[in-house]
């Protein structure tokens, strides 16, 4: 839900399809979109009827006739048979169309956004997903996916984005080349809940929620400030200790006092055995938890 409402704000939705698939070029205005259903019933081999649901869709429309439906899915994680999850959506904007007795009918294009930090490194296509005779090979139609991996995004098509989508999209940039990246953008968001949501789910850091209270307040504005919150709420103060250290030495060299002190502290703070994992060594935070509980 949180990938879903920001990216269905028709500001966002047109500039991610006007970067992506136009390089940049404004064909799409936020004014031309119309949202559309998202649910669609197909009837499976147990002969009951199912219901699909993608992310988000919409119409293209120009001058009140509609040129095109645009969907947009979301991947944290590489799916292996994505193509025929994207084929099923597709199949089944073609067939509302004709149930509606359009007079013309419209292309759907979807998309996929995948928020990954390492490349999507299985098949985009369905032919490739399947062992196909011979024989038969030239009879079977081919359907392809475009998967866009956010965090692999050019520095080039990053300016290229004017909605708060550049904030989301510049962040999984940074944070793939940068692990350690704390978010130091000073660009002015919009839809500042959406985008922390959003940040909160692709991450899987619930503190970004937090920083929600005080968008609330109308105190978070940007990236910079978001960053600011995370400090007060002590997120950020229990790994800074050993950032510095550790960039150099390394997790399995970095066995300073300094470092073992900062797991100490971010145990203190609720951290996760998980999220410091991140940061240090298994050694290191046994070490720390032998000496809290000593």
């Amino acid at each position: 839900m949180s990938e879903k409402i920001l990216e269905d704000y028709n500001d966002v939705f047109s500039d991610i399809v006007n970067v992506l698939l136009f390089h940049g070029q404004e064909l799409i205005e936020p004014s031309a979109l119309e949202s559309i259903s998202v649910h669609s019933q197909y009837k499976g081999e147990d002969a009951k009827l199912h219901e699909q649901e993608r992310d988000v869709a919409k119409k293209w429309k120009r001058y009140n006739v509609q040129l095109a439906i645009i969907g947009i899915e979301n991947q944290t994680a590489v799916e292996k048979k994505m193509p025929f999850r994207l084929i099923g959506y597709d199949g089944a904007s073609y067939k509302s169309q004709l149930q509606a007795n359009a007079a013309s009918i419209a292309p759907v294009v979807t998309i996929v956004l995948y928020f990954g930090e390492k490349h999507w490194c299985k098949e985009r296509n369905i032919k490739s997903l399947m062992n196909i005779p011979k024989e038969l090979d030239p009879y079977v139609n081919d359907y392809k996916m475009e998967v866009f991996e956010i965090a692999w995004l050019t520095d080039e098509q990053l300016e290229m984005f004017k909605s708060d989508f550049k904030v989301v999209a510049r962040f999984f940039v940074n944070k793939r080349r940068d692990p350690d990246y704390v978010a130091d953008d000073p660009t002015e968001i919009q839809h500042v809940d959406e985008v922390l949501k959003l940040l909160s789910v692709m991450t899987g850091d619930r503190d970004y929620e937090k920083v929600i209270c005080d968008e609330m307040k109308g105190q978070v504005k940007s990236m910079c400030d978001v960053a600011e919150r995370l400090k007060n709420i002590g997120r950020q103060e229990g790994f800074q200790a050993g950032r510095s250290e550790g960039r150099s030495e390394g997790r399995s060299e970095g066995r300073s006092e300094e470092r073992i002190n900062a797991v100490k502290f971010a145990i203190s703070l609720g951290a996760s055995e998980e999220k410091i994992l991140t940061q240090y060594s298994k050694e290191e935070y046994e070490k720390a938890l032998a000496l809290m509980k000593a």
